[in-house]
């Protein structure tokens, strides 16, 4: 038997420094091989050398023992868009950003604590981080994703004038606006042919209510030349109907923007169960 003073330590794999996950990279195990002191056998020169065994496929192997990734990820690639369930995607999500761990039970607890997919990938970024499991590259990992499909969303939204995309708009503001958790204001100024000039958020309000101010509204739409606009604001409770707070202001800016020759097409309201517009509804 050799003594502990011939054994070596086998160095470290270059996968050892590969992991950018939040939490502490886990420690392989460390081996010793015995340094015999026997005379080695004599090489062969002629024999052929027996390559290395690349490395990755091994460290893929260790992280995926089942093969459980590697089958979600065949799924993602070639089974269409909802191959996958949502807490598989947020579990392959997390998997990218925290490579080593099985990150299942985190995708699971997320999604219970926010209710949807949708609102775990609109969370905010510090409650993300804080939540068990999570870190700050967790959850920009998340964040990458809500902030890819807003823009996402909204260029499809004004590549076109917006009365010919009004489904495309109408996407882009649910993406943008219905899991906010305070009521938000914005307004859509648009030129003689319905193309976004600007997209202005004028203010945010509280749960109940938000404040807009139709001089405000009126003398942005001067400046940057609007022929019309559209408001936008969001109900955080989930519930798009119109309240009689929102239909009187509707109509103060209308009959306003009229002494200016500025139409108001309509007032969208958007919330968690779907969207309203005023003008659908004869209010504007």
């Amino acid at each position: 038997m050799p003594d502990a003073s011939s054994l070596q330590e086998v160095p470290p794999t270059p996968f050892d420094a590969l992991d950018d996950s939040d939490a502490p990279p886990v420690q392989p195990p460390r081996t010793t091989v015995p340094h015999h002191t026997s005379r080695p056998a004599k090489r062969n020169a002629a024999a052929p050398s027996t390559p290395a065994p690349a490395h990755r496929p091994l460290a893929q192997a260790a992280h995926d023992p089942t093969g459980h990734r590697a089958r979600l990820r065949q799924r993602l690639l070639h089974g269409g868009d909802d191959a996958l369930a949502d807490h598989e995607l947020l579990e392959y999500l997390l998997m990218l950003a925290i490579p080593r761990r099985d990150t299942k039970p985190v995708a699971r607890t997320l999604l219970a604590r926010y209710g949807s997919l949708a609102a775990a990938l609109n969370a905010d970024v510090d409650a993300l981080a804080g939540h068990p499991g999570m870190g700050d590259t967790s959850a920009a990992a998340l964040r990458i994703v809500a902030v890819t499909a807003r823009r996402l969303a909204r260029t499809m939204a004004t590549e076109a004038p917006v009365l010919s995309s009004w489904s495309a708009l109408i996407a882009y503001l649910t993406i943008d606006m219905a899991h906010l958790t305070v009521e938000r204001v914005r307004v859509l100024y648009l030129d003689t042919k319905f193309r976004l000039i600007r997209d202005e958020h004028v203010c945010d309000g509280s749960l109940d209510e938000a404040a807009i101010h139709p001089r405000e509204v009126l003398r942005r739409a001067l400046d940057v030349g609007a022929a019309s606009l559209i408001i936008v604001h969001n109900h955080p409770s989930g519930s798009p109907e119109p309240s009689k707070a929102d239909i009187q202001v509707t109509v103060r800016i209308a009959e306003a923007a009229r002494l200016l020759n500025i139409a108001v097409h309509d007032h969208v309201i958007i919330g968690k169960e779907g969207h309203v517009s005023l003008r659908s509804r004869g209010l504007v």
